[in-house]
């Protein structure tokens, strides 16, 4: 996954251009930020922008090689939590869990096995749980693999210093409910719909101001 800051003038302030068509959306309003994941064809990485909410530029811009299903702002410490993944084609359900230093734009593949697990939801609990919802780790002989999940809360300390590919196949074990995939792209359009008018609202009235 790679990363790179980008200043105000390289940022398109008006069209969200960095993640072209939005797959999700997730806003922080005590920092005044907007996480934005863009959806792309098979096998191509996926864009996540992190926008500053009071002028639209663009703080962050990193890739994932799997689709972006969920994201999480920290309670408190500047990171973004990214849950990825997709079906392989054949078997597994591969993806992994991403976590994004906003500060340093460092990021860390949190999950252990090579494949992975694909990631749903993500809820931070408080400062130190994390709630994951994943797919079923494949689908032999297993007819609802794609309307179930494995729901489980990992705590940590400090995860900010969570090192990477920390957690193990016993941190993810959980139990199975129903995981139903909606198509969050609607959601994110009027996010960015909501966030777009709130900002021109604030510079029509720095206008007035001068």
């Amino acid at each position: 996954m790679s990363a790179k800051i980008m200043s105000v003038t390289e940022a398109d302030p008006h069209a969200f251009s960095a993640v072209e068509e939005p797959a999700v959306a997730v806003r922080d309003e005590r920092r005044g930020l907007l996480a934005v994941a863009g959806s792309r064809g098979y096998g191509v990485p996926a864009p996540v922008a992190v926008y500053e909410t009071s002028d639209l530029s663009c703080r962050l811009l990193v890739h994932s090689r799997f689709p972006v299903h969920a994201m999480a702002f920290h309670p408190a410490l500047p990171l973004l939590a990214l849950g990825t993944g997709r079906y392989d084609g054949g078997y597994f359900f591969e993806g992994e869990l991403l976590l994004l230093n906003l500060q340093s734009s460092e990021n860390r593949s949190l999950i252990e096995h090579e494949i992975g697990r694909q990631v749903l939801e993500l809820e931070w609990v408080d400062e130190h749980a994390l709630r994951i919802l994943m797919a079923p780790p494949d689908d032999w002989q297993d007819k609802r693999a794609r309307l179930e999940g494995h729901v489980v809360v990992v705590h940590r300390d400090d995860w900010a210093s969570v090192p990477a590919r920390s957690l193990t196949g016993r941190d993810l074990a959980g139990p199975r409910l129903p995981a139903p995939r909606p198509n969050g792209h609607e959601a994110a359009r009027q996010m960015l719909a909501e966030v777009s008018a709130a900002w021109r609202v604030q510079s029509a009235g720095h206008s007035t101001d001068l």
